[in-house]
């Protein structure tokens, strides 16, 4: 009989368990974290409409609804791991538009509201996509995960989001006069 590998080397599927836990972990702290943004956007849509008319969004009624409806959506597809690389799409998207709109010109910390945290975001949405959902992911279910997995569903992903936001950006937003 051979020898048994230890618990840390077995493979589950094509990928090591410590791959398929860092999936699930990762899905689930950046869906929750984009879930708890959305969430927060749709408990005072009035309140958040002000504030994107404030930072020198065109209306604002509707950019606060369909932040609420790309977070909590976005959000909740990458903790179940459904259409994993277009969620992500979503978040990088999301994550260019507040970079551009509210981080930029702040440097690169987020104690000063710098670009720091929404950068992290958007390169874990993209380490997301290159992964895939994973064995534990709506996607496998229903086998749709080696469709597009890899540098390729990178590239969509993060391509996919900046065109959205600049198109986001060119058609809604101004910047405000200081």
């Amino acid at each position: 009989m051979g020898t048994r590998l230890p618990r840390s080397r077995r493979r589950v599927g094509s990928a090591s368990a410590g791959t398929e836990l860092a999936r699930v972990l990762l899905r689930v702290s950046l869906g929750s974290t984009m879930v708890a943004h959305g969430v927060k956007h749709g408990r005072s849509l009035e309140g958040t409409a002000g504030w994107f008319e404030a930072i020198g969004f065109r209306e604002p009624e509707l950019q606060a609804r369909l932040s609420w409806l790309v977070e909590v959506g976005a959000g909740s597809a990458l903790i179940a791991g459904v259409a994993t690389p277009a969620a992500a799409s979503a978040v990088i998207g999301t994550m260019g538009v507040a970079a551009v709109t509210v981080h930029r010109e702040n440097g690169f910390f987020v104690t000063n509201e710098g670009h720091e945290y929404v950068l992290a975001l958007a390169i874990a949405s993209a380490a997301t996509a290159a992964l895939g959902g994973g064995r534990f992911s709506v996607d496998r279910l229903l086998r749709r995960d080696r469709q597009l997995s890899g540098a390729g569903a990178a590239l969509i992903a993060v391509a996919g989001g900046l065109a959205g936001a600049a198109v986001q950006l060119k058609m809604f937003w101004r910047r405000p006069d200081r």
